[in-house]
């Protein structure tokens, strides 16, 4: 029984460990997205993934840190590391929210003319990139994991909604709809 508990605690890092390049990778991509499209709702994401990639980062360590056995220091072991992934993963995404907020808000008094092509393109592989790591992520063994997968999950949803705002401004030129669909995402955190 304590073999399969491990088996599953190993996974949970392999998991994050995942979802951490991934991401990473695409938060690098977005910010090239975002630059070519002009779009404050892209920059805002990108930013904000750029964050979750720097969460995932300490959370696939403290996951494999809260691992270790019980010694002289710890005599219960590491596990409450992971609590701690949990927290600063929560943090980082108030604070990244709260940053985002200050560079949408003067967009909404003077909205510029984004690239929707390229948006829904980003959209799709947004949608691609989250969509995987939340069912890799998914039903977390630690409280550390389950945040982690409610982040992305949350990630997964603005994409759908870019995804949306997208197809509508390729028919119609509201430019507008960026700056709102940033700060909507970002209230919705």
């Amino acid at each position: 029984m304590s073999d399969h508990h491990h088996q599953h605690d190993h996974s949970a890092v392999g998991n994050i460990k995942f979802a951490f390049f991934l991401n990473l990778s695409f938060s690098i991509i977005e910010i090239i997205g975002g630059l070519l499209t002009n779009s404050m709702a892209i920059l805002s994401d990108a930013l904000h993934d750029l964050g979750d990639s720097i969460s995932l980062a300490v959370s696939w360590y403290l996951e494999n840190f809260s691992q270790k056995g019980a010694d002289k220091d710890f005599s219960y072991g590491y596990a409450r590391f992971s609590l701690l992934g949990a927290l600063i993963n929560s943090l980082v995404l108030i604070l990244g929210s709260f940053f985002i907020l200050s560079e949408v808000i003067p967009r909404l008094f003077n909205p510029q003319a984004v690239h929707p092509e390229g948006m829904l393109f980003l959209a799709i592989i947004g949608i691609t990139v989250n969509g995987i790591s939340v069912l890799k992520l998914r039903g977390g063994s630690s409280l550390n994991k389950e945040v982690v997968s409610w982040h992305l999950m949350e990630d997964l949803l603005g994409w759908t909604a870019v995804l949306i705002v997208s197809i509508i401004l390729i028919f119609k030129s509201i430019p507008i709809l960026d700056p709102l669909l940033s700060l909507l995402i970002n209230i919705y955190i």
